[in-house]
């Protein structure tokens, strides 16, 4: 029986790729863009709480939940720097 040489080494976890392409990421850059610290989101179809998980979705994957707040309230979506 031969050797086999390896090494383990333990990671934080699975790096997850950036999906291009999204829908909602123009709302995301325009935001970014701006200056504005807080802002109400509306998209003609959508309801509120969809329209928020569908941006924090693009802002966890893209690594912005340090910098950009998405919250619902009174059936309206807001985005807000931290």
């Amino acid at each position: 029986m031969s050797k086999l040489d390896f090494k383990l080494e333990p990671v934080e976890g699975k790096p997850r790729r950036f999906r291009h392409g999204s829908i909602y990421d123009p709302i995301v850059d325009g935001f970014l863009k701006g200056e504005e610290s807080l802002v109400e989101v509306n998209v003609e179809g959508k309801s509120a709480n969809y329209l928020r998980m569908q941006l924090n979705k693009r802002i966890q994957l893209r690594g912005l939940s340090e910098k950009v707040k998405v919250s619902v309230v009174d059936d309206v979506t807001y985005m807000e720097r931290l």
